[in-house]
């Protein structure tokens, strides 16, 4: 079996959609499927193309045995609408023309957003005889709508029928959480969707396996102070604010200390909202490669995970979750729906923070901070529900049994 991964976004850039693809990659090779994978130079998420790969000196590599085929892309770290499109669009064709040199392929599978990139898989898919595997990642152009980043009506209309034309196309749809499926069937009832979840690497992110590298040491945080921590991108959707709102009601607790670990589009403000707020307590610090996150996650008490208030997001599980779990650390958990229903709900590893709502943060910290067992409790509840719903290795097995019933 041969499986072609078309992506905007791949290691060894940082983030969500790069390790969840990457990690998938690896599982199904090692299971014998013959992997590929069709992306861009790396630029995220500064928008510039890393140095190792100007001017197009890495076009392939191989990743932990996978095969990796790079082609161009517009990068401008501008944040008008026109030069998003350009880079998204000029991946679009790019990527078209890289990949139809390459040989047959059972499956293409594309990852989405930008959904852009159907245009290129639909035109790929043909050219390469390979069946079309659809990953929804967010519901793309609904979430741009909603968040208010897309409000021309024409684009808009473009992209729905685009979104449309994509599904109809594809041999089979994945969903990242059972909302984005139950949203896809609802809309497209006669397509075939399957649940194909985020998850995390047990092995890897394995607290009794860790030790701690200096962290607290290198960043002025003593032993006896608790560690609110926020990691993962700094954007529209995060929500952020309440984390700094939320610290002023700490100042005077010189124990407690809020960390945002990350980059995004609103780093800039979010430090500006800092200096307004006078919250010493709050500390920024740069996103780090995945290999530092297990001991970097070793040394926190609390994770904060949260998303803005809208009805967008009820579906939404923050990729952070998984690695979180697994490193046995309770979570502050802003998002309703999906997300509330598994961690806090079910797996009693997390407490619900009516998204936005600065107070309900600020009473949950303190529950945590006077109640220490109740806080590691959670943190191994945590572990022992990854290991039974979002262990990678399972995902990929599930993943690899819906191929073959495609074949």
């Amino acid at each position: 079996m041969r499986l072609l991964i078309l992506t905007q976004y791949y290691p060894p850039e940082i983030g969500a959609p790069q390790n969840r693809l990457h990690e998938l990659a690896v599982r199904l090779k090692k299971s014998g499927v013959d992997v590929e994978v069709l992306t861009a130079m790396p630029n995220y998420p500064n928008m510039e193309i890393h140095e190792a790969y100007r001017k197009g000196k890495i076009k392939e590599e191989v990743i932990e045995g996978i095969p990796v085929h790079r082609s161009r892309i517009f990068v401008s770290t501008s944040k008008s609408i026109v030069k998003r499109l350009l880079n998204y669009f000029s991946f679009v064709v790019t990527s078209y023309f890289r990949g139809r040199k390459l040989p047959s392929f059972d499956f293409l599978m594309v990852e989405s957003p930008p959904l852009f990139l159907g245009y290129s898989a639909m035109a790929l898919s043909k050219k390469l005889n390979a069946k079309l595997i659809f990953n929804v990642s967010d519901l793309w152009p609904e979430s741009a709508e909603k968040l208010d980043l897309v409000t021309n009506k024409r684009l808009l209309k473009l992209a729905y029928n685009l979104e449309a034309k994509c599904y109809h196309s594809a041999d089979l749809i994945t969903g990242q959480t059972q909302g984005i499926v139950s949203d896809i069937l609802t809309r497209f009832p006669n397509r075939k969707v399957v649940w194909l979840p985020n998850g995390v690497d047990l092995s890897f992110y394995n607290s009794t396996m860790i030790s701690k590298n200096g962290f607290r040491t290198k960043h002025g945080f003593s032993e006896d102070q608790k560690l609110f921590f926020y990691g993962g991108v700094v954007g529209y959707a995060q929500g952020l604010d309440i984390i700094l709102n939320a610290a002023k009601a700490f100042l005077s607790n010189s124990t407690v200390q809020f960390i945002i670990q990350g980059a995004g589009p609103e780093l800039e403000r979010l430090q500006e909202l800092k200096k307004t707020l006078k919250v010493q307590n709050v500390h920024f610090l740069p996103p780090v490669a995945k290999t530092e996150m297990p001991s970097i996650l070793k040394e926190i008490d609390v994770a904060i995970i949260p998303l803005r208030k809208l009805d967008l997001f009820t579906g939404a599980i923050p990729s952070k979750v998984f690695e979180t779990l697994a490193m046995e650390i309770p979570i502050l958990l802003g998002v309703d729906g999906e997300a509330r229903t598994h961690f806090v709900d079910r797996a009693n590893a997390a407490l619900f923070i009516e998204p936005e709502n600065v107070e309900m943060l600020i009473e949950k910290i303190q529950f945590l901070l006077d109640n220490p067992a109740i806080a590691l409790e959670m943190g191994k509840n945590g572990r022992e529900y990854a290991m039974k719903t979002f262990n990678r290795d399972l995902i990929a097995e599930k993943f690899l049994k819906d191929l073959e019933s495609l074949s």
